[in-house]
């Protein structure tokens, strides 16, 4: 007797400020990354698919997006460019008025 399966896992690659398509609220979004892995034994093997999305924490709307856009998105957020947030321990700049 053989058991095999899929599994899915989910991972938060980044967070980013971008405007909403739904709501047009400039909010904070989700940088999600689903990948399907096939089991036998209950083992993960091997990637079956793999899938990005980003979801506003505004509304909840999920916008499904390409493996090159997902790329430039987590490195815009890596940079702390536009739409991107400053990494935990980062100085921030000081306020000059």
């Amino acid at each position: 007797m053989i058991i095999f399966g899929t599994k899915g896992y989910l991972y938060q690659l980044a967070i980013l400020t971008l405007v909403c398509g739904r709501c047009g609220n400039p909010a904070a979004h989700t940088l999600r990354k689903r990948v399907t892995k096939f089991t036998l034994f209950f083992v993960p093997l091997f990637p079956v698919s793999t899938k990005y999305a980003t979801q506003c924490t505004f509304c909840g709307a999920e916008q499904h997006v390409g493996g090159e856009q997902a790329g430039q998105l987590q490195a815009q957020a890596a940079a702390g460019g536009p739409g991107g947030q400053q990494p935990y321990g980062q100085p921030q700049q000081p306020y000059r008025s």
